[in-house]
């Protein structure tokens, strides 16, 4: 799938009122979402784009927070794998600040990945539940990462993953 394929992919699955599971008729792949990939790590970009991929998730993937600002402002993901250690001016947090900003991703579910201890402690004190807002610390294994967006996807009221 190239980029044009992902954007159309993407802006498909805003026009959805759930995400939910679906079948792609033309590959006969269940759909299990969009998710927005904020990650800087080239290699884990790629391993966790590859994996979310082959597990039914459409990945748009963007390396930065200013890039992150920008996309949100064309699309909707069901979800955000967002990295707090972000190079550039627009850092993890200021990302997810703008995300809950907008008026159309106020309550999407964001999983933060980071090797910050203090990450944990500081998540707790924004007030959101863990079906909106929770934390992976670096590393992790896939299977974790796999089982924390489906629960949070799970979680949510617009998504009938079923």
């Amino acid at each position: 799938m190239n980029v044009e394929d992902n954007m159309t992919a993407a802006n498909q699955t805003r026009k959805r009122p759930h995400a939910g599971f679906s079948m792609d008729e033309k590959k006969g792949k269940t759909f299990r979402g969009h998710i927005l990939l904020v990650e800087d790590d080239p290699l884990l970009a790629r391993l966790e784009t590859g994996i979310l991929t082959a597990y039914g998730y459409v990945v748009t993937l963007v390396e930065n927070g200013e890039l992150a600002l920008n996309t949100l402002r064309e699309i909707v993901p069901d979800l955000v794998l967002l990295d707090l250690d972000l190079p550039g001016a627009v850092n993890g947090w200021d990302v997810l600040r703008a995300l809950r900003a907008y008026t159309g991703t106020s309550s999407t579910p964001v999983l933060l990945t980071s090797a910050e201890a203090t990450a944990q402690k500081h998540l707790r004190t924004r007030g959101e539940t863990r079906s909106t807002l929770d934390h992976l610390p670096k590393p992790y294994l896939i299977p974790t990462l796999l089982k924390r967006i489906e629960r949070m996807l799970s979680m949510t009221p617009w998504c009938e993953n079923t």
